[in-house]
């Protein structure tokens, strides 16, 4: 685990208005390894929750959210939207942000390593970076909050399946975009020889 040093540049994002977002300048590597659910280095408001796979000989199940349950709860029946992604391995897919809506991923085959930071300028953990890694070994569903930047690399052989839902109908006015390799962000993509 590496423990995040003091934050040490503010640069404003654009706004919308409701989420003061900065963004800070971090040392170089992963931030906070997060290997539990209750791991208390997660980023303010960003919740985990493990996921029960059903094996059996033809493959297995996953129980992807039961809406007004689990981590989604309170995402509104009239403006949720579920999508899926597909990548391809060795794909980075990052940073990008939103001031409004909540993302509630679930990777459901292959393997991620996600990646958070937090640019909420008022938030307790603000500039703290979080990687976990989630998919068919660690089937994990991670709940994303606004002002929470967030992008993940296809680690291993396989292809990822991501099934994610958001409590807002997509809408790129809401999306704000960082460079995978942004220098103030100056995450450690390399594979931690260790």
């Amino acid at each position: 685990m590496t423990v995040p040093g003091p934050v040490r540049k503010r640069e404003p994002l654009p706004s919308n208005g409701t989420l003061e977002l900065c963004l800070p300048e971090c040392d170089k590597g992963v931030g906070s390894l997060i290997n539990s659910p209750s791991s208390a280095d997660l980023i303010h408001g960003v919740r985990v929750e493990p996921q029960t796979l059903w094996p059996d000989d033809r493959g297995y199940f996953l129980e992807i959210q039961r809406f007004g349950r689990g981590l989604a709860a309170g995402f509104p029946a009239a403006t949720t939207q579920v999508s899926a992604v597909f990548d391809y391995p060795g794909t980075i897919k990052a940073f990008h942000y939103h001031w409004d809506h909540t993302d509630c991923w679930t990777p459901v085959s292959g393997m991620l390593q996600v990646v958070l930071l937090d640019l909420r300028a008022n938030s307790p953990t603000f500039g703290r970076r979080n990687t976990m890694f989630a998919g068919t070994l660690r089937p994990w569903q991670i709940l994303i909050p606004p002002g929470v930047a967030h992008g993940y690399k296809v680690i291993g052989s396989d292809c990822a399946l991501m099934v994610y839902l958001t409590d807002r109908f997509y809408d790129p006015k809401d999306e704000g975009r960082l460079p995978y390799n942004h220098p103030s962000i100056n995450y450690d993509w390399e594979t931690q020889r260790k």
